[in-house]
């Protein structure tokens, strides 16, 4: 093996990310002996069709969180770009590129009103977000009335299915709009942050925003681009699951912020900022999924649900708070 590879699987070998495998890898297994469901196809297409939305949103808040920032308010963005974009389809007519075009303009705003709210009056994010979460979502309930849309037009409830296949007697699987939308996210998101200088900018404002600042960084402008893009994200993930759920519920949304966080914090991204990968959410996402998937499959009920989630953050956030203190005490040592 070539001395390059070694040296890149020695360090993934020490990294998050790879103890993060090792643990969903053990998962697998167990869940896989433990019932005869969970390693099928049909149910790796269930888990990828049912997380995409908490996969997109997770990515948003990966890109916010490396920045040195935090954005709670993106299921009340969700849900007004999610209204608003379908409401208009239904009304007006619309394609696609239409509304996929409403849906993350709308988000786009949000998040650079969060993003002004931030920068302009100095005030923590996390006040902000919480402060617009409610804005947001009280707007929407009070214009619309609580409403739910249950007519879709024909061709975004038809929805996508590419690369058909069959797979056993009776089932047929492929490509749809959940999965196209998460895998192209994915790579978004990947290149955004690894092969462009404007991600190596996001990484530097997170680690230390008064050294970017220093070095002549454009702080606003990173921090608009950070939060627009969590609120994109937030205006893909709303019309993928309209279109996963066939309806419009303004009040379904808002209270799944917990999933969100936990994928990008068990993915390993820091809460303080300057830290987290792609790689890292996808796998934490991973985790989120099988543990609850596993939990209904054993037949657990779903009100343990939140507490397993709430324990396997409380010890990733430890385990990952405690390598780094020793990684910085190994740095202090003569």
């Amino acid at each position: 093996m070539p001395e390059s590879l070694l040296a890149s699987f020695g360090r993934f070998r020490r990294s998050h990310e790879f103890w993060l495998l090792i643990v969903i890898l053990v998962l697998c297994a167990g869940l896989g002996v433990a019932s005869a469901q969970f390693l099928t196809v049909q149910n790796l297409f269930d888990l990828l069709t049912s997380y995409a939305f908490v996969g997109i949103l997770a990515l948003g808040l990966l890109v916010v969180l490396i920045a040195g920032g935090i954005d709670i308010s993106f299921t009340a963005t969700a849900s007004v770009a999610q209204y608003v974009a379908l409401a208009v389809a239904n009304a007006y007519g619309a394609n696609w590129v239409s509304v996929f075009a409403i849906a993350v303009g709308i988000g786009g705003a949000l998040g650079a009103v969060n993003a002004t709210l931030i920068q302009k009056l100095r005030i923590p994010s996390i006040i902000v977000s919480v402060a617009t979460l409610n804005v947001f979502y009280g707007l929407l309930i009070f214009f619309t009335g609580g409403k739910y849309i249950y007519s879709l037009p024909d061709w975004f409830a038809t929805g996508i299915f590419w690369f058909e296949f069959e797979w056993g007697k009776d089932s047929s699987y492929g490509i749809n709009l959940q999965i196209l939308a998460l895998a192209a996210c994915f790579l978004v998101t990947w290149l955004l942050l690894n092969r462009t200088n404007i991600g190596r900018q996001i990484y530097a404002l997170g680690g230390n925003a008064d050294a970017a600042q220093r070095l002549g960084f454009h702080i606003f402008g990173l921090n608009m681009l950070v939060y627009c893009y969590m609120g994109v994200m937030a205006g893909i993930a709303s019309l993928v699951q309209a279109q996963l759920a066939q309806s419009v519920a303004p009040t379904v949304l808002v209270g799944k912020e917990l999933d969100v966080v936990a994928a990008v914090v068990l993915g390993g991204a820091s809460l303080m900022g300057g830290v987290g990968t792609v790689l890292g959410t996808f796998l934490g996402l991973a985790l989120l999924a099988i543990l609850q998937n596993g939990l209904i499959l054993l037949g657990v009920s779903s009100y343990w649900s939140p507490l397993f989630v709430g324990l396997v953050i409380l010890v990733s956030v430890s385990v990952t708070a405690w390598s780094q203190r020793k990684r910085r005490a190994r740095g202090a040592r003569p």
